[in-house]
């Protein structure tokens, strides 16, 4: 199969579909790889690497389109690149369509098969190609967080982990899954007070046993959200329903209730993000003020640190790549009911039933479509 990475035009997005290492791979099973030139200097990897590796340079993005039967990005196509997907195509990447009605209808029109890495599932449960990115993004949020709590950025002039004779500041963390508890470790390892919130007793426990007498787990209601959200002098915000829109959580209310400078991290941004006041940003101005708090909304956060990104990603992303290449998206869906699962759309119609649900538009289940 031809395999086709085109260089990322996301403002801000320096990442790459896939590094040198997995190129080789794929050429080792008797695949053709299409490296837009230039795709891998985000990440360190020049267009040299790639043809050691043995990928074929393509010298511009529609060459890859034209040709790749199988497309690998990291971001969502923007509108350019959605113009030129073909019915014979299958898409490869994140697509979070949930809050994203205009890149659906883009989608449907192309009439591709379109497989989205965060509803990919594992056999646990987990969503395996989102768990990487997660994890950067959790953990980014508590760096990007005391950034903004400086002055000169528009905080409270607070230091997470104070010093001694001055109280740290306080880290609020909603949801205990991968992006909360990545959260928490770095917050942690600042000194900063940590508060997580989640509706899951297990989640709770999971993070009590881990990191013990040094956070405080709380189950998450109108009360004890409203408490730790308002006196916080950082707010992460980490929930996530899979393929679905991100439940608002925090009020406008409550972000005017907020002390003066705090700052709001949406990590959930991405899926429409779980604060009321919240719009997405890009690494060019990451921030916004509002209500008197900053605001982080960046829609592709682990972008900052692509070498890091990548390679974590593509470590995921890499067996499911092959399996589409050697037996066709079709097929590949059909042996693996997890890689099924993160069909969004195929043939014109949305297979993603979170998705349909969050725009109200009509489902078919991957297995009729396949």
């Amino acid at each position: 199969m031809l395999i086709g990475v085109p260089k990322e035009i996301k403002m801000g997005e320096f990442r790459v579909g896939m590094t040198p290492a997995s190129v080789r791979e794929a050429l080792h099973l008797g695949h053709r790889v299409l490296i837009e030139t230039h795709a891998g200097l985000g990440v360190g990897a020049s267009d040299q690497n790639y043809v050691d590796a043995g990928a074929d340079i393509a010298p511009n993005a529609a060459t890859v389109w034209d040709k790749a039967e199988l497309i690998v990005k990291v971001k969502e196509p923007q509108a350019v690149e959605r113009k030129q997907l073909s019915a014979e195509q299958t898409l490869f990447t994140y697509l979070h369509l949930a809050p994203d009605i205009e890149q659906t209808n883009d989608l449907i029109t192309s009439g591709a098969t379109c497989i989205a890495y965060e509803t990919v599932t594992a056999p646990s449960g987990d969503l395996p190609l989102l768990h990487p990115m997660s994890e950067v993004a959790g953990r980014m949020s508590i760096q990007v967080a005391a950034h903004a709590l400086e002055r000169a950025a528009g905080g409270r002039g607070v230091l997470l982990g104070g010093v001694p004779g001055v109280a740290p500041a306080k880290v609020t963390v909603i949801g205990g899954g991968t992006v909360g508890a990545n959260a928490v470790l770095m917050a942690i390892g600042t000194g900063a007070e940590v508060v997580v919130l989640d509706k899951n007793n297990e989640t709770l426990r999971a993070l009590n046993a881990r990191f013990g007498a040094r956070i405080k787990t709380l189950y998450s209601n109108r009360e004890t959200l409203e408490e730790h959200v308002l006196s916080a002098d950082v707010v992460v915000g980490g929930v996530l329903i899979p393929g679905a829109a991100a439940p608002k959580l925090v009020s406008e209310a409550m972000i005017k209730a907020m002390r003066p400078g705090s700052v709001v991290v949406d990590v959930a941004i991405d899926q429409g993000g779980c604060f009321e006041t919240s719009h997405g940003t890009t690494h060019a101005e990451p921030t916004y003020v509002l209500h008197d708090v900053v605001h982080y909304c960046v829609t592709n956060m682990p972008g900052a640190v692509p070498h890091t990104s990548t390679y974590a990603l593509n470590n995921a992303t890499l067996p499911f790549i092959l399996n589409i290449a050697d037996k066709g998206a079709e097929q590949a869906m059909r042996d693996d009911e997890h890689l099924r699962n993160g069909l969004n759309v195929m043939a014109g119609q949305v297979t993603c039933e979170a998705v349909a649900v969050a725009q109200g538009v009509d489902y078919v289940a991957a297995d009729i479509v396949l």
